[in-house]
């Protein structure tokens, strides 16, 4: 065994050993090997991970460190000053049935609308226009102890203190209670409650102005409505006037009665001087003087009758030229009822006058401030933890967004 061993070594050691072609490097076999290698965890290199922490540091830290800074050493103290009101009607609006059994137990009122004006008014620039020359708003705005970041910056113009009048006062309508919130900021806790008052004072004058505006406006619509009344019922008796005037009579309503009542005496007397004919035509003969005086006096009614019924009803100018009385009824009793129209649109200007007056003296919509603007003790801005918070995580998400990023470039390569 021993010498087949040895003689196996010396038969390999004397076999030729194969030759690499001189056009084979050490740069081309070293791939080769490096691709046989078996699979493994692999380590990041040194230099990505010191710009990873570096990253980190320059992306998180460094803005959270900024932010803390500011937060707890310059950041200046603000105090707020919050106060409730809402608006009343001194006539509680009336809730009709078909309302209430449709499941609406509320009635269409103005106090909605007019609060939303309040609101409106309260961020615009009309309150500003009002208010910065009572309390010199720039001045509160930039005081000594406020940091250059939160301070009105100086010179603004009136935009400028308008759009940071809208980031220091906040007012809000709730719809569901009718509640107007509004939560007035300043550098100071006596600015911050001078400037809630001075809100309150403000949206009371409007309020008074806009009720004051409307009962005006009806009081000079009701004396307006007066006015025409009163000139359309002096045209209607005018008319009627001259009517009397040209018609020579009173009242044709009272002539035509007066006719009536003699055209049905005339009808009477006739009925009986007929009759009396009729008898006396029975006892004596025609051309005795009774009979003879009976005809002429039955003549006369009946002469008197047809004259009486022209007078009344023709459509014709009776024989004298005057008109028929029908048609001056007629007449009249066009301008009397113009007359009556005109009287009963008078009545009823008069009792809206009078309504718009009593209006006009008491007023309709109250401003009730029953959370009314206090001395606040402690400052509620800046909120130090929650903007940290909020910068840190910012900066984190966009550390990591960054990071993935890069990882997702680096495996592509």
């Amino acid at each position: 065994m021993m010498l087949r061993s040895r003689s196996t070594r010396e038969a390999f050691a004397l076999t030729p050993k194969p030759q690499l072609p001189a056009t084979v490097s050490s740069a081309t076999i070293t791939p080769l090997l490096s691709a046989q290698r078996p699979p493994g965890p692999q380590r990041l290199p040194r230099q990505f991970l010191s710009l990873q922490a570096l990253s980190f540091i320059v992306i998180v830290l460094l803005p959270i460190a900024i932010a803390a800074i500011y937060e707890f050493a310059i950041a200046a103290d603000q105090y707020v000053a919050e106060f409730r009101m809402t608006l009343r009607a001194a006539d509680a609006p009336r809730i009709e049935a078909v309302t209430l059994f449709g499941g609406s137990a509320t009635a269409p009122t103005s106090v909605a609308s007019e609060s939303q004006i309040v609101t409106q008014f309260i961020a615009s620039r009309a309150i500003v226009d009002e208010l910065d020359p009572k309390l010199d708003l720039r001045r509160m705005f930039t005081p000594t102890a406020a940091d250059w970041w939160a301070r009105l910056p100086l010179p603004a113009s009136i935009e400028e203190l308008v759009y940071y009048w809208q980031k220091q006062v906040d007012p809000f309508y709730d719809a569901t209670t009718g509640t107007i919130i509004v939560r007035a900021r300043a550098f100071k806790p006596a600015d911050a409650l001078a400037l809630a008052q001075a809100i309150v004072g403000a949206s009371e004058e409007l309020i008074n102005d806009l009720s004051a505006r409307a009962r005006r406006d009806a009081l000079e619509y009701a004396e307006a409505e007066v006015a025409s009344s009163e000139t359309r019922l002096t045209k209607a008796l005018a008319a009627i006037r001259q009517f009397r005037d040209r018609e020579g009579m009173i009242d044709p309503a009272k002539a035509a009665d007066t006719n009536t009542t003699l055209a049905t005496k005339l009808r009477d007397d006739l009925l009986k001087a007929n009759s009396q004919l009729a008898t006396l035509k029975a006892l004596v003969r025609e051309d005795t003087p009774v009979i003879r005086v009976l005809k002429a006096h039955i003549r006369a009614l009946e002469t008197e009758q047809r004259n009486l019924a022209h007078e009344m009803t023709t459509s014709s100018a009776t024989p004298n030229g005057v008109p028929a009385l029908s048609e001056e009824l007629g007449s009249y009793e066009a301008l009397d009822a113009e007359r009556k129209f005109a009287e009963a649109a008078y009545q009823h200007a008069l009792e809206g006058l009078d309504r718009a007056r009593d209006n006009a003296d008491r007023q309709h919509i109250y401003v009730e401030s029953f959370v009314p603007p206090s001395l606040p003790q402690s400052s509620l801005y800046p909120r130090h933890w929650r903007s940290l918070g909020t910068i840190a995580l910012v900066a984190f998400a966009i550390w990591a967004i960054a990071g993935l990023a890069v990882q997702s470039i680096r495996d592509h390569l």
